[in-house]
């Protein structure tokens, strides 16, 4: 293998992360201008519209021919429709930073939840890391309540219950990766997201009687370069790095750089929208770091005694 190969899988990972990171800098310039519904049907229609002419120019295949549409339907509903809208809602609650801090905790909620689904049991020093995390989470709520009210607790909330929103889309997909391809799984959901989406503006729109409003948000580049950015970076192109770079280093390893999309969150929201970060932001985001580096340390020496022992035994 040469140095170009061992590099780019590195390169495609960090990028995918930075992208991911800077979604929720996006997302909150275009809630300053937009309601989240109106955000998330763009969104989605962006990244369809896209997909879609991928497929229409025959640059990729899908066929949902007899395979199971009732759970990938489960899927889509979990995420993009739950989790965006919990999102969504949360950013209006919630600094894009703590958003980064606590959706840390995403694949700790993955290994959770991979203990009943997957059946996958984790070592005691990973319940252990999973344990600070937790801790994390907990300090930086108690501590922002006191700072700044109910309000950003309800939006620290309705972030953790998209962290396991997410975990299950996580689990479940990869249950369903048998039957669907990645690009298909991704399709399905930005359909299912830009159809259910676009319906509620539309109703909601109706119901104001400004129907003929429905496309203002698009004239406004405070609006228009956020959903260009999360259509397109965030929702097509951090997907295609994301499976390159599955297809050359091991998933675990993979996972390790959601912790730079947090960092990159943090980073942007204290600098470009000059949001408040406070010393105990450092010390939770520290511990939620620890937590999610454990869970995935311990968890592949777990695995490296379990290849092992099989090894030895055959």
């Amino acid at each position: 293998m040469t140095n170009k190969d061992n590099v780019l899988p590195y390169v495609a990972a960090t990028t995918m992360a930075i992208i991911f990171g800077l979604t929720y800098l996006f997302s909150k310039i275009a809630l300053s201008v937009a309601a989240p519904f109106e955000l998330l049907s763009f969104r989605f229609l962006t990244a369809f519209v896209i997909m879609t002419l991928l497929i229409v120019f025959r640059l990729v295949k899908v066929n949902f021919k007899n395979k199971p549409i009732k759970l990938i339907i489960f899927l889509g509903f979990c995420n993009p429709i739950l989790g965006n809208i919990l999102d969504a809602y949360g950013l209006t609650q919630c600094s894009s930073s703590q958003a980064g801090i606590i959706l840390a905790l995403v694949p700790i909620a993955v290994t959770i939840l991979a203990v009943y689904i997957l059946k996958e049991i984790p070592s005691g020093k990973q319940v252990a890391s999973i344990a600070i995390s937790i801790l994390g989470v907990v300090f930086i709520v108690m501590m922002g309540k006191s700072d700044t009210g109910t309000s950003s607790l309800l939006g620290i909330t309705l972030i953790l219950v998209e962290c396991i929103v997410i975990a299950i889309y996580n689990v479940l997909s990869r249950k369903l990766s048998t039957n669907f391809s990645p690009f298909e799984l991704t399709y399905f959901s930005i359909a299912f997201g830009a159809l259910v989406f676009n319906a509620i503006s539309v109703f909601s729109h109706i119901r104001q009687h400004n129907l003929s409003a429905y496309f203002d948000p698009l004239f406004n580049k405070d609006f228009l370069i956020p959903i260009l950015y999360l259509g397109i970076f965030a929702s097509i192109l951090a997907f295609f790095l994301l499976n390159y770079t599955l297809s050359k280093i091991e998933a675990s390893e993979t996972s390790v750089f959601s912790n730079v999309s947090t960092i990159v969150s943090i980073i942007a929201g204290v600098l470009i929208l000059n949001e408040n970060f406070q010393y105990y932001h450092i010390i939770g985001s520290i511990l939620i770091l620890i937590g999610v580096w454990g869970t995935n340390h311990f968890g592949n020496k777990k695995n490296d005694a379990n290849n092992l022992q099989k090894t030895g035994s055959e």
